[in-house]
């Protein structure tokens, strides 16, 4: 088992990017709830508090006795974090005359502190807090301040504990990198954690797991399922059955295109066509967590079927990635969104789940396909949702709209690919709206469909922003999508970011 950092998750939308860079930082970290810190784990070398939507000094904030881990392990404390810390030691925390949120520049104030020391004495850091401390114990040692912060930085002496109020693990803070680094300097980590270790290790633990069990894989056709496939594959070899369902809301001609691209991976792959199951079960249903429900009991039902056609299988294998069980069910227990392989497994199935990627971020799991020797092509593949183009279509879904919706996508996919801008971009598609507009088509007044363009860059799903395409590049796709796809003559560009808005609209 790899050496690893745990942290602590209070409930910050951000805990899962201090994963993120941990992991790029090579070293191998697992994010847990406040209260299930795994006591008596060897393996475990340092500890990290994440930030936190409560305040300290709320009745219901998450709080945990901090005794047996405190002086035991390296600490670092991140906002909450760090005032959490101060709070249960008898300092001060408070809410200052006004918030103290975004771009900011750090004074290090210490230059021998392991953590802060040596870095340049004025870089920028990002603050997001409502609250601030005011004051601490004698042994609590002020190691950096901002210009309104004073208490930005601070070690416990006689530990080796720290806490920071400003956010090392976002983009914003130029030194965040560095930081984080040193920590895990002191934790005597030996980053040693790449793609083919997981790969090692991953195959070795299903092989333990999986002993000489049959197991079921739902394939998408996308990166995660797909590497999961592979990895089953090396695990458990022809004890692997995957099943592709096309239920009609994939891309145009997705579900031969994708057959065709599994025969190298010399997988068992089974082909079900149920568009005409899910086209009946969402027929007029327009509301949107209600069709991610149906679509995702579909599959179920469909796997169910399938599963029952085989003998002695006892396992469905899913490729959930982390950002699906984080916007799925937060630790403050707010549903962002349901997602269909997120859970949700009939007990009448009889079948345990396997998710060899589910703490993974999705860059990971194509470093690891590549590790794997799997196509690029496939790999670099654009990500797809598991309900498909039923999140894309807003409203109740026809095939009609399905037809309209393939169309443009596809229009608008090979566009991107012809442009050499397909792999600039993290994710792309169009977004049928429930809107008809007047147009113009010759000499008759037309009322159609609209169209929009989503293009977003990312590297974790978890923020988007939207992709600055060429002006000349979507005039030619909007023409061509109201020249070609009937029933459109209309086309808009969607330039909102994630967060407030998701990648997908639905």
């Amino acid at each position: 088992m790899h050496e690893k950092i745990i942290i602590l998750d209070f409930g910050s939308q951000t805990t899962q990017l201090i994963g993120r860079r941990v992991r790029d930082l090579s070293t191998y970290c697992e994010i847990v709830p406040y209260n299930k810190f795994p006591f008596g784990d060897e393996t475990v070398k340092g500890v990290i508090l994440s930030g936190s939507p409560f305040s300290v000094n709320d009745s219901d904030a998450f709080k945990i006795d901090l005794t047996d881990i405190r002086g035991k392990y390296p600490v670092l404390g991140i906002c909450y974090g760090a005032q959490l810390m101060v709070h249960a030691s008898g300092g001060e925390v408070s809410q200052p005359d006004s918030r103290e949120y975004g771009r900011t520049h750090l004074n290090v104030l210490d230059n021998s502190d392991p953590i802060l020391g040596n870095l340049p004495q004025n870089s920028e850091v990002w603050m997001s807090h409502g609250d601030t401390i005011v004051s601490t114990p004698e042994n609590f040692r002020l190691t950096a301040s901002t210009e309104d912060v004073k208490w930005a930085a601070y070690r416990i002496e006689g530990e080796e504990t720290w806490g920071v109020q400003f956010h090392p693990e976002v983009f914003h803070t130029e030194q965040g990198v560095a930081i984080l680094g040193k920590f895990l300097d002191v934790c005597g980590m030996k980053r040693d954690w790449t793609p083919a270790s997981f790969i090692e290790v991953t195959v070795k633990e299903l092989k333990e797991e999986l002993g000489d069990d049959k197991v079921i894989l739902a394939l998408s056709g996308g990166v995660d399922s797909s590497v999961t496939a592979v990895l089953l594959n090396r695990a458990i070899g022809e004890n692997l059955t995957c099943v592709f369902v096309d239920h009609g809301l994939l891309r145009k001609n997705e579900f031969e295109t994708v057959l065709d691209d599994y025969e190298h991976l010399g997988l068992n792959v089974i082909g079900v066509d149920a568009k005409q199951h899910f086209y009946k079960e969402l027929k007029g249903v327009t509301d949107p967590e209600s069709k991610r429900k149906i679509i995702g009991k579909g599959f179920i039902d469909v796997f169910e079927k399938e599963a029952k056609k085989l003998k002695d299988i006892k396992w469905l294998a899913q490729g959930t990635i982390y950002p699906d069980i984080i916007e799925s069910l937060s630790i403050t227990g707010v549903t962002i969104k349901s997602h269909h392989n997120v859970g949700g497994l009939p007990e009448k199935m009889n079948l345990k789940l396997c998710e060899p990627l589910k703490l993974l971020f999705k860059d990971e799991v194509r470093k690891i396909g590549l590790e794997l020797g799997m196509r690029p092509g496939l790999i670099h593949r654009h990500p797809f949702p598991g309900p498909g183009l039923g999140i894309r279509i807003l409203g109740a879904i026809t095939p009609e709209k399905v037809r309209i919706a393939q169309e443009a996508d596809d229009i608008f996919i090979s566009g991107l690919r012809e442009a050499g801008l397909y792999d600039k971009v993290w994710q792309a598609g169009a977004i049928l709206l429930p809107v008809q507009s007047v147009g113009v088509m010759g000499d008759e007044r037309t009322y159609e469909n609209t169209i929009a363009l989503r293009s977003v860059t990312s590297t974790d799903a978890m923020t988007a922003d939207w992709s600055r395409l060429p002006y000349d590049f979507l005039a030619k796709i909007s023409n061509e999508i109201i020249n070609k796809v009937q029933g459109v003559n209309r086309v808009v560009y969607d330039i909102s970011s994630k967060p407030p808005a998701t990648i997908e609209w639905e």
